[in-house]
């Protein structure tokens, strides 16, 4: 199965209703008037880091790209729970480790630790509280709001080719925390670029029932050269929503695009319908 597969068999399962249909990015689990927000993120050797990677950068990363998560529900940390497989430079991993929970204040709660054969293999469930209701989720993108990104788009990809000043969003990304809780308010929907602009962008629409009409002269990348691989690449951890026009925006950020009617795709670059999601970022499987 590839990941899309594998999510449709999970549908079948008994979920509860905080798992809102595995179509989001977080569970979202309602206590009285506030919500528990829950997600879980792994990365494995050869597939998210390199072999030769320094394990205090992947230990930051498993922590920022959970952080994120929370960020795009306008939630604050409350702590984590952590996966880890030993043998790879274990204290580099924990000093990694440290940096980030420290500056995020976010508190290690527990986890399990294995050894094993084959690729490291790491994971973290994150656990946050959402500082306003509703929780913003992919849902509930409205015909005719504004689409925004915040930050520049490429940045990880060049980072990942060795340019140094773009190293720090690939090894040490920063999840966008106050800016997530300064737009739960009023965005109408947000989730966390991961997996590429044009891929969490369709997802949103999809999600939403509606089409994104993206204008590719307005999208702040990295290298306008290489548009398309920046907006495919991933891992920038930035933040896309969508908000009233007439609204006058809490943080910095650009707007990209508008959303319309549903039409024939869930997403239009320019005036190129993006039907298949297969090529439009990445996706395990």
């Amino acid at each position: 199965m590839n990941e899309l597969e594998f999510l449709s068999g999970l549908r079948q399962l008994p979920l509860h209703e905080g798992a809102r249909n595995l179509e989001d990015d977080c569970a979202v689990l309602n206590f009285g008037g506030e919500a528990l927000i829950l997600t879980h993120d792994m990365m494995a050797e050869d597939t998210h880091f390199l072999p030769e990677a320094d394990m205090a950068d992947v230990a930051w990363k498993l922590v920022a790209m959970n952080l994120s998560d929370l960020a795009a529900k306008g939630a604050e940390p409350i702590g984590m729970l952590l996966g880890a497989s030993l043998g790879k430079d274990d204290a580099g991993f924990i000093n990694g480790l440290r940096d980030a929970l420290t500056v995020y204040d976010c508190p290690l709660l527990g986890g399990d630790t294995i050894s094993a054969t084959g690729a490291s293999t790491f994971g973290i469930t994150a656990i946050g509280r959402a500082t306003h209701l509703p929780v913003p989720s992919r849902k509930g993108a409205k015909v005719d709001d504004a689409i925004y990104v915040t930050g520049t788009i490429g940045r990880a990809m060049l980072g990942f080719e060795g340019q140094k000043q773009h190293l720090d969003a690939i090894n040490r990304p920063k999840p966008l925390l106050t800016e997530g809780k300064a737009l739960a308010p009023v965005v109408n929907a947000m989730m966390d670029v991961s997996d590429g602009l044009l891929l969490d962008g369709w997802r949103m629409a999809q999600a939403s029932g509606v089409t994104f009409r993206l204008n590719p002269e307005l999208i702040p990348v990295a290298d306008p050269a290489r548009m398309d691989e920046c907006l495919r690449w991933g891992d920038d951890y930035e933040l896309i929503f969508t908000a009233s026009p007439k609204l006058e925006l809490p943080i910095e950020a650009t707007r990209i695009g508008t959303v319309e009617e549903q039409a024939n795709a869930p997403i239009y670059l320019g005036g190129t319908a993006l039907i298949e999601p297969g090529f439009l970022g990445y996706q395990h499987g």
